[in-house]
């Protein structure tokens, strides 16, 4: 099956998720492609070459500077109708979901999203993605069909890909592609330095336990020890101490980083369904019945105002 690889950017640079979709085409065959899209797509469609990236075709035009979803939807599906491949791939980040979404609907083909698992059995594609929070494993299956299957796989689930070869072709398209109703003239972020929620491997998260947004510089002083980023329940967001994005659950984002450590955090089922799929979960909570201990790896029951500067000492000094 021919495969898809929907490359997106940051500063004209893949994002990590892009390397993990390739190893995930990879693992289903030789036949894959990958679309990357730029101001001047020369250079990360190299990068891409390299980490094994097959065919790559590269876009590059000044509408593409920021990410607008019209746009690359367009490009996307016009690459599509040249190049026909059954399975089309993208990350299941912000931009990710929003791109695939317009995508399906704008080709009509299927789609699954939040994948966790993909391969083929016999002639059909299974993907496998968790739901109702993480407490049901479903397997979505299909066969070849005439349209092609749009998936977008949840961060930090495959390795990345880090070596491979392939070639760079210069792709263009039509001038209408480029076209649209709206203007993008400013991408804000979280700030420079700090690490993306997303593709964080560790990330530090605050829960309504620090008691006011005087204290989140003690979580943001925990993540930096760690190199770390920074992350939220839905209650200190709505009380307005930290900003939406770095909220994580069922309203927020999902992640799914190496470590997580959840600090003052109860472990509400809306927030669970957004991280519960942590490699390793270390939750911190002077309530030792919280139901955050259900679901954690290591638990510090004590007073998170005591435990996160010791232990934001203790890794300052082991880590430097």
């Amino acid at each position: 099956m021919k495969t898809l690889v929907v490359a997106l950017s940051k500063d004209n640079q893949p994002i990590s998720a892009t390397y993990e979709l390739i190893s995930a085409a990879r693992s289903l065959g030789d036949d894959i492609i990958t679309a990357v899209l730029a101001t001047d797509a020369d250079k990360p469609a190299a990068d891409l070459v390299s980490r094994g990236a097959g065919k790559v075709l590269a876009v590059s035009n000044p509408a593409l500077g920021f990410f607008n979803e019209e746009i690359y939807a367009k490009v996307i599906a016009e690459l599509i109708g040249k190049h026909s491949p059954g399975l089309v791939l993208g990350p299941a980040t912000f931009y990710g979901r929003a791109l695939f979404g317009r995508l399906a609907g704008l080709i009509g083909g299927t789609m699954t999203s939040e994948v966790t698992g993909i391969a083929v059995e016999g002639d059909r594609l299974v993907m496998t993605r968790p739901c109702y929070g993480g407490s049901v494993i479903a397997k979505v299956g299909s066969k070849a069909a005439d349209k092609p299957y749009f998936v977008t796989v949840r961060p930090k689930i495959f390795p990345e890909s880090t070596e491979g070869d392939g070639e760079v072709v210069s792709e263009t398209v039509a001038d209408s592609c480029f076209e649209s109703r709206v203007t993008v003239t400013e991408s804000a972020g979280g700030g420079t330095g700090e690490v993306n929620l997303a593709e964080a491997d560790i990330i530090v998260s605050a829960g309504r336990g620090i008691r006011g947004a005087e204290h989140v510089q003690l979580v943001k002083d925990l993540a930096d020890s760690l190199g770390a980023a920074v992350g939220s329940s839905r209650a200190v967001v709505d009380a307005d101490w930290i900003a939406y994005s770095t909220q994580v659950g069922q309203t927020g984002r999902t992640v799914n980083p190496k470590l997580y450590i959840a600090v003052g955090i109860s472990g509400a089922i809306q927030h669970l369904v957004g991280m519960r799929s942590s490699q390793y979960i270390v939750a911190i909570n002077k309530d030792k019945d919280a139901p955050i201990f259900n679901v954690a790896s290591y638990g510090i029951v004590g007073d998170l105002f005591e435990v996160v500067p010791a232990l934001t000492k203790k890794f300052k000094a082991e880590l430097g």
